[in-house]
């Protein structure tokens, strides 16, 4: 379903060659100051232009259509709209009947029929990203006493992204990285058992960015390799501190008063200018596919504010259940 959350919901829409994309946040308290302005920042850091991302170009500037007056949400349901204006929608012709290989073109043929927009990706592409990070502009400022910051830490598997970026784009290629996110200081008990601890609702939402192939906190898998001795992290006083964050930040499926450290796993973007075989529908057989239109180089360069916007709108949602009660 395109709707997420207990009480700050979200509830996404749009297609990446349609009229528009958006979303909707249901239960977003009223009265916190909002102006168009607030959302610049992010939303730059999303945009594409920088050596690696596509060369599409969008305005991105957000229509907020319900839910705020007076730079100030109202307690409605908030809805913030995205106009598409630079689509090239005769790039994708092709793919309808003929799938990129580890695009969600072939599935989303078959799961629908072939009723969906297969336009730019359509509902699967990473433009609606840019709707998570509007609605993480929303959630940051429920959670304004807690930091939230994403790096992409490799790409490719090295340190020197942009080398890496410009090798991968001269070969017609593409590569993925791992981005961290850390989040500090969060209260002790944020975390809902059993099936709603931090990991298990930060980890859904993390797998909604296209993309995301991998989540690990703290240590991660590298805790597999460990010995408890290694891995504990001794507590120091009374609040909790730690010595040492392997568990980044969370023991029991809630949050311990540590910083939350995550890290996620950034497939290469699918879509990349050499030539691939694949299933062509129109001729039965496998075909040479020449993919076109305008796609990134390494996607996981735009990640870091997307992952931002999800860890907030987690945290806002624990936030509002805790002072539910």
């Amino acid at each position: 379903m395109n709707t997420f959350g207990r009480i700050f919901r979200i509830s996404i829409f749009g297609e990446s060659h349609g009229a528009m994309i958006g979303i909707t946040i249901d239960g977003c308290p009223h009265g916190i100051p909002l102006k168009i302005e607030d959302f610049t920042a992010d939303l730059d850091r999303r945009r594409a232009g920088a050596e690696g991302t596509t060369p599409r170009h969008e305005a991105d500037v957000p229509e907020i259509v319900s839910g705020w007056l007076n730079d100030h949400t109202t307690g409605a349901p908030l809805t913030i709209i995205f106009r598409n204006r630079d689509t090239r929608s005769s790039d994708y012709i092709d793919i309808k009947d003929h799938p990129r290989p580890g695009h969600a073109d072939f599935v989303a043929r078959q799961k629908f029929g072939g009723f969906n927009d297969y336009r730019g990706g359509g509902h699967f592409s990473g433009r609606l990203t840019l709707a998570l990070v509007a609605a993480g502009v929303v959630a940051k400022k429920i959670v304004h006493d807690i930091s939230i910051n994403a790096l992409l830490i490799e790409a490719g598997g090295r340190s020197d992204i942009i080398e890496a970026v410009k090798e991968a784009k001269e070969k017609g290629d593409s590569i993925g990285g791992i981005v961290e996110c850390r989040a500090g200081y969060i209260s002790v008990g944020y975390g809902e058992p059993f099936f709603d601890s931090v990991e298990s609702v930060i980890s859904h939402l993390a797998f909604s960015i296209p993309a995301i192939k991998g989540v690990e906190f703290g240590s991660g898998f590298s805790a597999a390799k460990m010995y408890g001795s290694q891995h504990n992290d001794p507590i120091v006083d009374e609040t909790g501190k730690t010595a040492s964050y392997n568990a980044g930040g969370i023991t029991g499926g809630l949050t311990n008063g540590n910083e939350l450290v995550f890290r996620v796993a950034v497939k290469p973007t699918s879509s990349i200018a050499q030539a691939q075989n694949t299933f062509n529908f129109s001729s039965g057989k496998v075909d040479e596919l020449n993919v076109q239109g305008r796609h990134d180089t390494c996607i996981a360069l735009r990640i870091p504010v997307v992952l931002e916007a999800i860890t907030a709108i987690a945290l806002a949602d624990f936030t509002l259940i805790c002072k539910k009660r």
